[in-house]
This record gives C-alpha cells, sequence and structure tokens, in this order.
C-alpha cells in the first residue's frame, strides 16, 4: 500500500486494524474476471478501535451509525480491474468517510442585521419596477 492512510492532522488508519476480503468483481476485464479476486471489501472496527481519539470515536459512531454493522464500518470497490488499485480506493474512500465523519460541528452562524442603506435601495429599486410594469399596461391607449 502507499503508507498510512491518514484521516486528519497525524491521526492515520493502522494497518493492523485493516480487514481485507477479496472476492470476484463484476464489471470490465472479460476473461480475466472469471479468475481473479478484484473487489475489494475493506472493514474497520470503529466501536473497538484506539486509533481515534475518544471525541472523534463518538462523533464517528454517532454519525455513522446507520452505516455500522456490530460497530464495524465497510467500504467496498470494485470499479478497477487491478485488486490493487480498488484496495487503494477502498482505503482512500474509508479514510475520506471518517474524516468527514470525525469532523467538528461547523460553528453556529451567526444573525446579521441587513444595514438599512441596503434595504432602502432594495425597496426603492423595486418601486422603480413597479412603476415601469404600470406603465406597461394598455388602460391609457385608444
Amino acid at each position: 500500500m502507499s503508507g498510512p492512510h491518514v484521516i486528519r492532522g497525524s491521526v492515520s488508519l493502522p494497518e493492523s486494524e485493516l480487514m481485507w476480503r477479496f472476492s470476484r468483481s463484476s464489471g470490465p476485464g472479460g476473461q480475466h474476471v472469471n479468475t481473479s479476486d478484484s473487489q475489494v471489501e475493506l472493514r474497520f472496527d470503529l466501536a473497538r478501535t484506539d486509533a481515534l481519539p475518544p471525541v472523534w470515536k463518538e462523533r464517528a459512531l454517532e454519525r455513522l451509525a446507520d452505516r455500522l454493522v456490530d460497530g464495524v464500518i465497510s467500504v467496498r470497490a470494485s470499479e478497477h480491474r487491478s485488486q490493487w488499485r480498488n484496495r487503494e480506493t477502498a482505503a482512500v474512500r474509508l479514510a475520506a468517510l471518517l474524516a468527514q465523519a470525525t469532523a467538528p460541528p461547523p460553528k453556529p452562524r451567526r444573525a446579521t442585521k441587513i444595514p438599512r442603506g441596503i434595504n432602502e435601495r432594495r425597496l426603492r429599486e423595486k418601486k422603480q419596477r413597479a412603476e415601469t410594469k404600470r406603465g406597461r399596461s394598455g388602460r391609457d391607449w385608444g
């Protein structure tokens, strides 16, 4: 593999906690597909890992609850013909998924007041537009 799969900062997925499973893949490859196990399923035990800080782990368990089976997250990759590239894809996908799930919640939006000048300009332009449209009616013609 191409080294440790970094989630964020200095936190990465330890290779010892990744469980790989290979099977035959559907899709492109011709007769090659019938003989090689190129589909990759990567499993990571999120509930029992010590690789993540406790706060991140709680966040991830909460956010990924619908994707977990007994605390284990599973990612599949089968779009490439080579098992090696599918392994890379699955590992990158898992790291991205965990990075997103462990990200801190966004800061709450602070309500701001619209400046009076902007509001007045909007109302003035709105009145001008209404006048233009009112002037188009054919009442005075004829």
